[in-house]
């Protein structure tokens, strides 16, 4: 499929030139395009933000919801209809600050779902105060003495939960991320990309040759299989690792309660047995 399926002609752009966001946008278009699927077959979910735009300029279905209330949406639209490829992705103040609960909890339930972060570590929109991830000492128009708050570590959270895919990439290499991002796609449960992106505004630190010279991709000797090796790669700061960090196979929050059971067609196609849903609950629960 051409990715130009995707493309809204004549659109307007909010991002500042030069934004990573623009490289995210044409990332993610190659990406669907490689697996062709098509817009018809896609739901984007995203929150508040200049990340959060990203469903505006995609010709797809999407719901744009409060700040850092993507996951809970996307998580219901694919349980009400399994047979979508549901994409929940915002920035990180989006997903990890606003919506740091649903994060963890996401995690728990373990959807079928992706979820993008677009990691600049600022808030963008709101014009450049200190983002979760932000790095110590960072400055910035509110934190005029510099960060005193340890960034937040998603990758690391991810694996201590036992998220089923955790991985992370870097705008700049897009074709390294193209493929991490189709990976992400066609595993089978929650998977986190954790996108480093500059924010060529607010943000002159964590620059594009900053991210490239802090960065290096896990090699063919790290097993994604080992959540004590792919936490211990998580936990690097000084020169990040980037690339697929752990997966792992377990039923999803769509098979736990009953929803899916071989069954693809959108709920309100269906006639819901209520026993069996209970009994399936219930099996769970014993």
């Amino acid at each position: 499929m051409d990715k130009a399926v995707f493309k809204i002609e004549n659109q307007d752009i909010a991002w500042c030139p030069g934004c990573g966001n623009y490289g995210i946008l044409n990332i993610l278009q190659q990406a669907l395009a490689e697996l062709n699927i098509g817009p018809e077959s896609l739901v984007m979910v995203s929150g508040i933000g200049q990340a959060a735009k990203i469903p505006h300029y995609l010709r797809t279905n999407f719901f744009n919801g409060l700040h850092g209330r993507a996951l809970p949406p996307a998580t219901a639209i694919k349980a009400a209809n399994p047979s979508l490829t549901v994409i929940a992705e915002s920035g990180d103040g989006d997903m990890y600050g606003e919506g740091g609960n649903h994060f963890l909890h996401t995690i728990r339930r373990n959807p079928d779902i992706v979820n993008i972060v677009h990691n600049n570590m600022i808030y963008g929109l709101t014009k450049g105060q200190a983002s979760p991830t932000s790095q110590l000492g960072l400055t910035t128009p509110v934190q005029t003495r510099g960060v005193i708050n340890e960034p937040f570590n998603p990758l690391a959270v991810a694996i201590a939960m036992n998220a089923s895919f955790v991985a992370r990439c870097y705008v700049g290499d897009s074709v390294q991320t193209v493929e991490i991002l189709k990976k992400a796609i066609t595993h089978k449960g929650y998977a986190l990309v954790d996108i480093f992106q500059p924010c060529v505004s607010f943000n002159k630190v964590n620059t594009y040759q900053w991210f490239k010279e802090h960065t290096y991709y896990l090699d063919n000797t790290h097993d994604t299989g080992n959540r004590v090796a792919a936490f211990a790669k998580a936990i690097e700061t000084d020169n990040m690792p980037l690339g697929i960090f752990y997966e792992n196979s377990k039923t999803t929050f769509e098979e736990n309660t009953g929803v899916y059971r071989n069954d693809q067609r959108p709920l309100f196609r269906r006639e819901l047995d209520v026993s069996k849903l209970t009994a399936a609950i219930n099996a769970k629960k014993m």
